[in-house]
């Protein structure tokens, strides 16, 4: 048989060679790039324990080679990590195991929950509309300090909490951790089969090491936009979600006086409602909300003419409100604060009286809020809630008691219109208003809050306005207008932009 020229053999050998590599490939367990994960659809229950030792994980494609984002971007990390996704009718699972040459160096610090310490950690993240925006989190420690967070515009929200399940085993060979998260934690369309943005990320504390599944540069801008695909999940329905949650509470109040020691009782009751309206969608409600658990405000002496802003503990105003702080409007701490008639009180008092009581607090009646965003990137956000009047007690010399209105029955709203656009930009619409009961004065802003960015993401113009006007208002100014304008260079080694108010 006589064989071919030279270039025929040279031929013939990298074809075989191309032959031989793209089936290794098929066989081979490594995701497809770029990288593309796909999950894998569990036959059977799983024990969250830990330990990886199902049959399924290691039929699972598995997410490997991360990268590090400090302390030398760009570079592989100094360990090995793994990761693999599965899923069923109720839940997505995690399963990562990080390898380390130095197993008893892991940091592993006992924390509150959403506290991170001084410890390793690893976590994931699902976008799963996938706008480069928003986005749900999940971290752990090696402890199994559980710790999660609602992702926008306005960074990391870990007042929100989800419920979710996680197990971590510190082994000869580094740790691992095990997760099943709920659907009902997440928030999807409601498809045949999804597509979700996701990465993972890993931090080992000792050598101050953070690296990503898929690399995240330092000098682009954000990092939900820089993140892989995970795709195979099929066949799923968003779950049915509601939660109900009565309350009752008592206190008992002791005070001295001149007459002696005075006590009162007093109780409250209501409750709290979540609905899951679609698989976008919730509607949040509570009636006569008791936040007599939520840390105290420190007192401060105030002899500017400017309000002092509070900072927020009460859940239902902390939770879910991203969309809300669109344009920076949204001040929740009006809410059931202080009333509008507070200060005012001594200055309408009669010869020998005295004031008796002075709320410092607006009872809220019931507050509700319907919150989400649809398949085509429309958030919508409505928040309503309704305060009941206030009065203080005043009494004179004889001990004629009479009431002083501090506050009307006063009804608050903030809607919000927010549109995601290509290149991880937005357009939001923001309106609120107070509308009060009586002869108090009404009011109403309107704003507007935008980011337009470039393909590269490196270039972005941005802005916010306001302008808002009193209505039944006696002062000599009842409204007025604000305005940004900027021009900013997000990507490379420098950044800089031009900022106009």
């Amino acid at each position: 048989m006589k064989f071919g020229s030279q270039e025929h053999h040279m031929r013939y050998w990298i074809l075989v060679g191309i032959h031989c590599l793209i089936n290794l490939t098929a066989l081979s367990n490594d995701p497809p790039k770029p990288f593309v994960l796909d999950a894998f659809r569990l036959q059977e229950a799983i024990k969250v324990d830990g330990y990886l030792d199902e049959a399924a994980w290691n039929l699972a494609p598995k997410a490997f080679g991360f990268t590090e984002n400090e302390p030398e971007p760009n570079t592989p990390s100094s360990q090995q990590t793994e990761v693999r996704i599965l899923y069923d009718d109720d839940a997505v699972y995690v399963g990562a195991m990080m390898f380390d040459t130095a197993p008893d160096s892991i940091l592993s610090q006992f924390t509150q929950r959403d506290e991170l310490g001084n410890t390793d950690f690893f976590g994931v993240w699902f976008s799963c509309f996938n706008d480069g925006i928003n986005a749900f989190e999940f971290f752990v420690t090696p402890s199994g300090i559980q710790l999660d967070a609602q992702v926008s515009v306005f960074d990391e929200d870990f007042s929100w909490n989800a419920v979710w399940q996680c197990n971590t085993q510190i082994l000869d060979n580094g740790w691992s951790a095990e997760f099943k998260i709920p659907y009902s934690a997440l928030r999807f369309p409601d498809q045949p089969e999804q597509t979700w943005t996701v990465n993972f990320t890993r931090t080992i504390r000792r050598v101050r090491e953070q690296s990503f599944w898929h690399p995240v540069d330092p000098k682009v801008d954000g990092f939900i936009n820089q993140s892989g695909t995970l795709r195979g999940i099929s066949n799923i329905a968003p779950p049915v979600r509601l939660f109900l949650t009565p309350y009752a509470s008592g206190y008992y109040e002791l005070q001295s006086t001149p007459d002696g020691l005075q006590h009162a009782t007093s109780y409250n009751g209501g409750m709290d409602l979540k609905y899951g309206i679609s698989e976008a969608f919730t509607l949040d409600m509570t009636l006569v909300p008791d936040f007599g658990q939520v840390v105290a405000d420190n007192k401060v002496f105030n002899l500017s003419p400017f309000e002092v802003e509070f900072l927020e503990n009460r859940a239902f105003f902390t939770e879910g409100t991203e969309l809300f702080n669109k344009g920076g409007l949204f001040y929740s701490r009006r809410m059931g604060g202080l009333p509008i008639g507070y200060l005012n009180v001594s200055g309408q008092l009669a010869e020998g009286e005295s004031i008796i009581e002075n709320p410092t607090e607006s009872q809220l009646l019931n507050a509700t809020k319907i919150s989400g965003r649809n398949a085509k990137g429309l958030g919508v956000g409505v928040l309503n809630s309704v305060s009941q009047r206030s009065v203080a007690v005043v009494e004179d010399e004889e001990g004629n008691r009479r009431e002083i209105e501090t506050a009307p029955l006063t009804n608050y709203n903030i809607l919000v219109l927010d549109q995601n656009l290509k290149n991880n930009s937005y357009f939001s619409l923001i309106n609120t208003n107070v509308i009060r009961n009586g002869a108090a004065y009404d009011a109403n802003v309107l704003g507007t809050d935008f980011r337009l960015r470039d393909k590269t993401n490196r270039w972005e113009i941005g802005g916010s306005g306001a302008w808002n006007k009193k209505f039944n208002w006696t002062g000599e100014n009842d409204q007025g207008f604000n305005s940004n304008l900027s021009l900013r260079k997000l990507g490379g080694n420098w950044n800089y932009g031009l900022n106009t108010n």
